[in-house]
């Protein structure tokens, strides 16, 4: 497939990403290929002759979103082939396959290489591409030219062993496997090259990678002795999974890991975390997080909380918030517990009614906001290090090492992509404002 029209002009492609920050690595991934085969990338929504849409299914609702996302291409483009890739491609290829306009269902397995399984002409009936995704090693490999931003993901891992009762992802991105040693250091040193100054590490289940007889500890030393590696983040990793020899790493202001951390709880319950089948009691929770908090100064710790999982009474939901409140979280994300077919917590007695559960979500996003107000207001008078970011309207902001967004009073274009000092001088809700010192050394 060359990907040109007649006349030599290039054949327009568009890649939507929907849900997790890993699908939006792979959707990048999934762009690079499209333009060494000649396309031209062009915004979604607008017409094109080939559209690829990077599904998400961790919940009812995600799936719905995701026909929805794939009707309305079909509808700007009936001409265009359109091809279907992901985690509900993965656990729903034929109900995907009856979606009118549909041509193309590829599973997670073979999703990265899409183009290896298309035609230039749109096929009579959808094609369905849906292998068992393997547990060996995966490599991700590169071809041609590839762009980054300042902060660049790198995918390290996928799939998970753990089989909470609420999720899904197991049996759309399957068991955990670890991404090829050689083949990730190769996309790290890429992106050093190409102007990266902080990579974020991103999977499923970070802490369980294990390549070559080497673990997640190993990874965090061999990365961070690249030259041109400013900045090391972590991005969300299972609490059972995290080395506490990080701490020392991150307590060190000389060392490129990030003293950030977010820590899915899922709830402050004991009672609750059982029926999830989560892998921790509160109690250990407790000491974990209060001896990370101990050791890295300044720490920002979030956390993920689910609200009106089956059977959470009110009593579960007040003690959930009292631990959100006395644990040193700084803020939490919160998710309304949806029914996902397919996972046990969807058949369970006692369902929480939905009115119920959105009012609980409220009452704890209103706690959070609370906390993460209080944090913000303890960086005020701070000297923070920022990487500075190209400016969106003319308007300059980064994120310092603890991950607080960061709004400069004023701004320059020689700031761009440089590491600088700003003091903080009033917080906000979302962000704080902060005035541009001096250029770090």
């Amino acid at each position: 497939m060359n990907g040109l029209r007649k006349g030599n002009s290039r054949k327009r492609a568009s890649v939507r990403a929907l849900g997790c920050r890993l699908n939006q690595y792979e959707s990048s991934s999934m762009e690079n290929r499209l333009k060494n085969k000649g396309y031209e990338l062009v915004p979604f929504g607008e017409k094109a002759e080939l559209g690829v849409i990077n599904t998400c299914t961790v919940t009812n609702e995600a799936d719905g979103k995701s026909r929805s996302v794939i009707r309305k291409f079909v509808r700007t483009n009936p001409e265009a082939v359109t091809i279907v890739v992901g985690c509900y491609s993965q656990v729903s290829a034929n109900e995907i396959a009856m979606i009118e306009g549909v041509d193309y269902v590829i599973g997670n397995h073979d999703k990265i290489n899409f183009l290896d399984y298309i035609t230039e002409e749109k096929p009579v009936d959808p094609v369905i591409v849906r292998d068992r995704i393997s547990r060996e090693d995966f490599s991700i490999g590169f071809v041609g030219d590839t762009n980054y931003l300042q902060r660049a993901n790198l995918k390290i891992q996928d799939g998970c062993d753990f089989m909470c009762t609420f999720c899904i992802i197991p049996f759309a991105r399957g068991r955990a496997r670890s991404r090829d040693w050689n083949d990730l250091m190769t996309e790290a040193k890429l992106m050093l090259k190409k102007g990266v100054s902080e990579v974020v590490l991103t999977g499923v289940n970070l802490g369980t990678y294990k390549s070559e007889k080497k673990e997640f500890l190993e990874l965090i030393h061999a990365l961070s002795k690249l030259n041109g590696l400013k900045r090391l983040r972590i991005s969300s990793i299972e609490p059972t999974t995290i080395p506490e020899e990080i701490f020392g790493l991150m307590a060190d202001p000389s060392h490129c890991l990030m003293p950030y951390l977010h820590v899915p709880l899922q709830s402050g319950c004991d009672s609750i975390l059982k029926k999830m089948r989560r892998k921790y009691s509160l109690s250990d929770m407790n000491q974990f997080f209060e001896r990370a908090s101990n050791k890295i100064p300044n720490l920002c710790l979030g956390t993920d909380i689910m609200v009106g999982f089956p059977g959470e009474s009110g009593k579960d939901f007040e003690k959930t918030c009292e631990t959100f409140m006395e644990f040193p979280f700084n803020y939490c994300h919160v998710f309304t517990f949806s029914e996902r077919d397919g996972t046990p917590a969807a058949k369970m007695d006692d369902q929480v009614t939905m009115n119920e559960r959105r009012q609980r979500s409220a009452y704890l996003r209103r706690l959070s906001a609370s906390k993460r107000m209080a944090f913000h207001e303890s960086q005020v008078g701070r000297e923070l290090r920022v990487l500075i970011e190209n400016p969106k309207n003319q308007q300059f902001s980064g994120y310092s090492d603890n991950y607080v967004k960061i709004i400069l009073s004023e701004g320059f274009e020689e700031f761009s992509n440089k590491i600088s000092r700003v003091k903080i001088l009033e917080a906000r809700p979302e962000y704080v404002v902060g005035q541009w010192v001096k250029f770090e050394n």
